[in-house]
């Protein structure tokens, strides 16, 4: 039976219809990647199947004593809470069954004979009770989930003094300790760094057990994670089999499909029309009149709309003017913030043409490594020099210069009659717009309507636009839509007659896959590194460099933290152990336990109170390391084929 079932769905907000008589089913341990332009509904889609909010007609039908969670983009949390604590909430009921079971074992110690019997039997539930809600070892994951979304140095600080990622990448991590049946994630990667992203797929590959639905931009996660894709588009889902890349393919054949269909029918409507608008008014009109009649009634109930493809303005962008061969060297460069060495000896050169991303965990100093590198902050110390015939453009991650009452294309018309020295007429504009997936509409609205997608947008056609030769990119994905990503890839692509050079700050993986050359990696002790080649080529090398064996075992990377060492996220303290050395600890602390209870249950135990509180720790001992290890025996035997 499936988990969760939608039918007839129907929402409409204002005069837009987001979708009609829309149907779904979830099926248990199902993998689903939701996908879609910017305010096609994916949002509210979630919030509807997860009962959040009721849609104007249709039903939502969970099956009976499933669980659905939902990742909201603003997580609530108690007054007073710190991170840790906040997670640990998830564990409410497992908490309160170990409290009671305390409460028992405190009261064993005065009861009398008589009274052993009941509380026995209490105990026996309770334990019972612990066991299915995941045992003792709730504390180690709760740690394991804060490490992995980056707040593994935070377990302590109030939840009052989060940022707003901080505050998303809790709310994350105690949804996933919710372990739900059904688990809908809005655009979970949106404020985890690459190592944070990667901990996310491997904990939603390997250890959650439940379904998925997940919007995301983030292509890579789609790749690895999802083997079902659908997308939304004007109101209606389109399933595709397969991961991201195999969606891809397949949509550009149906499109093809889809455009050649409507080409067919507009052909057959202007046929039509043309036979109408020629004999209504001759000795033909009452053919005409018949004629016209059907094909009103065949546009009403065959008509096709317009691919949106047909919309999209192509674009060449302007050649910039040549730089000098040296755009910038860095000689034993060194950036502080607030005291702290953020990077430290930095020896880079960057000639025309190179294509730069910069990486590393988030609070490395990325950014203001940037605005060093542009001058806009001195260095802390070494030198910096920049080469000759600049036309320099950053894209930063705030656009406080929009003015927010201009119309859209007014903006670009500004922006670029400025950058290229010349009145840019209106078309023009209206052109740069639909290169950047603006749609007619959209083209007439002011700035401070826009989302914040459709205002990054903006900033890159008009960054673009005015032609330079060094562009600098710090988080351009960050609102941005999959097809305007993919869009901004192959308007930099230097075949498509960019030959700039770019200096790219970013955690989108597939962006760097397909715009950057060389890697400059950042890590949070101040150290770096430079790699000549794409992020996966160095993903790949650091994969292989992590699988040796031993002999790295107990040492700290560089720049690692001990919970984000390894791409799959917190180290394993139990990874050294061969699967029999586990199972023999397993095992063996089984025995050491079943033991305890048996001591436990002897009526002199109960007569002795410093004998009672001893064995009762050591019970409580043997319980907090068994399940550690019983986890990743069960992991283990569960990835054996």
């Amino acid at each position: 039976m499936s988990l969760l079932t939608a039918v007839g769905l129907h929402v409409q907000v204002g005069h837009q219809v987001l979708f009609r008589d829309l149907g779904c089913t979830i099926e248990p341990g199902q993998r689903v990647g939701l996908v879609g332009r910017n305010g096609t509904g994916k949002t509210t889609f979630l919030k509807v199947i997860s009962g959040e909010r009721e849609p104007d007609s249709g039903k939502v039908e969970l099956r009976r004593g499933a669980r659905v969670g939902l990742l909201r983009q603003d997580p609530e949390f108690m007054a007073g809470d710190t991170v840790r604590s906040a997670a640990a909430r998830a564990f409410g009921p497992l908490i309160e069954a170990i409290a009671s079971l305390e409460t028992v074992f405190d009261a064993m110690g005065e009861a009398s004979q008589d009274e052993l019997e009941s509380l026995f039997a209490k105990q026996g539930r309770l334990e019972d009770q612990i066991e299915a809600l995941g045992g003792r070892a709730w504390e180690h994951r709760v740690d394991e989930a804060l490490a992995g979304v980056g707040l593994g140095d935070r377990l302590h600080q109030p939840v009052e003094g989060l940022s707003g990622g901080e505050r998303g990448r809790l709310g994350l991590a105690t949804l996933l300790l919710e372990n739900p049946d059904v688990l809908l994630l809005d655009e979970p990667t949106n404020h985890l760094d690459i190592a944070g992203r990667e901990w996310l797929e491997n904990f939603l590959s390997e250890t959650f057990r439940g379904a998925v639905l997940v919007v995301s931009h983030d292509r890579a996660l789609l790749d690895r994670l999802v083997g079902t894709i659908v997308e939304l588009d004007r109101g209606q889902l389109e399933v595709y089999p397969g991961n991201y890349s195999d969606f891809r393919l397949e949509r550009v054949e149906r499109r093809k499909t889809i455009i050649r269909t409507w080409e067919k029918q507009q052909d057959r409507i202007r046929h039509e029309q043309s036979f109408i608008d020629r004999y209504k008014a001759g000795q033909r009109a009452r053919q005409a009149k018949g004629r016209a009649s059907r094909l009103e009634r065949m546009i009403e109930d065959e008509g096709l709309e317009k691919p949106l493809e047909l919309d999209v303005v192509d674009l060449d962008l302007p050649n910039p003017p040549r730089s000098g061969d040296l755009v910038l060297r860095t000689e034993q460069l060194c950036v502080q913030r607030g005291g702290r060495v953020l990077v430290s000896g930095l020896d880079l050169e960057l000639r025309r043409g190179d294509r730069l991303g910069i990486v590393g965990p988030n609070g490395t100093g990325k950014t203001s490594l940037i605005a060093t590198l542009l001058e806009e902050t001195p260095p802390s110390s070494g030198g910096l020099q920049i080469g000759s015939r600049l036309k320099t453009a950053w894209f930063r991650q705030r656009h406080e210069a929009l003015d927010p009452s201009l119309v859209l294309w007014r903006h670009l018309q500004d922006t670029l009659s400025e950058g290229r020295g010349r009145d840019i007429t209106e078309q023009e504009a209206r052109n740069l717009a639909g290169a950047f997936l603006f749609s007619g509409t959209t083209q007439d609205k002011c700035v401070g309507d826009l989302s914040g997608g459709e205002r990054s947008r903006l900033v890159l056609a008009g960054l673009l636009a005015t032609a330079p030769n060094m562009l600098v990119l710090d988080e351009p994905t960050n609102h941005l839509d999959i097809p305007t990503a993919e869009r901004l890839e192959q308007m930099l692509d230097p075949d498509a007659g960019w030959e700039g050079t770019m200096v790219l700050v970013s955690h989108d993986r597939a962006l760097l896959d397909q715009v950057c050359t060389r890697l400059l990696i950042l890590h949070p002790d101040g150290q770096h590194e430079l790699f000549d080649g794409a992020w996966s080529a160095w993903r790949s090398r650091q994969a292989i460099s992590d699988a040796e064996p031993e002999k790295k075992a107990g040492k700290k990377e560089r720049g690692s933290s001990p919970s984000r060492h390894a791409p799959v996220g917190p180290k394993n303290p139990h990874s050294h152990l061969s699967m029999e050395q586990l199972e023999s600890k397993v095992m063996d602390l089984e025995e050491q336990l079943a033991q305890a209870d048996l001591a436990l249950g002897e009526p002199e135990v109960w007569s002795d109170p410093e004998k009672l509180k001893s064995l009762q720790d050591e019970r409580t001992s043997i319980e907090d390391e068994l399940g550690p290890l019983s986890q990743e025996w069960e992991r283990r035997a569960s990835e054996m084929p």
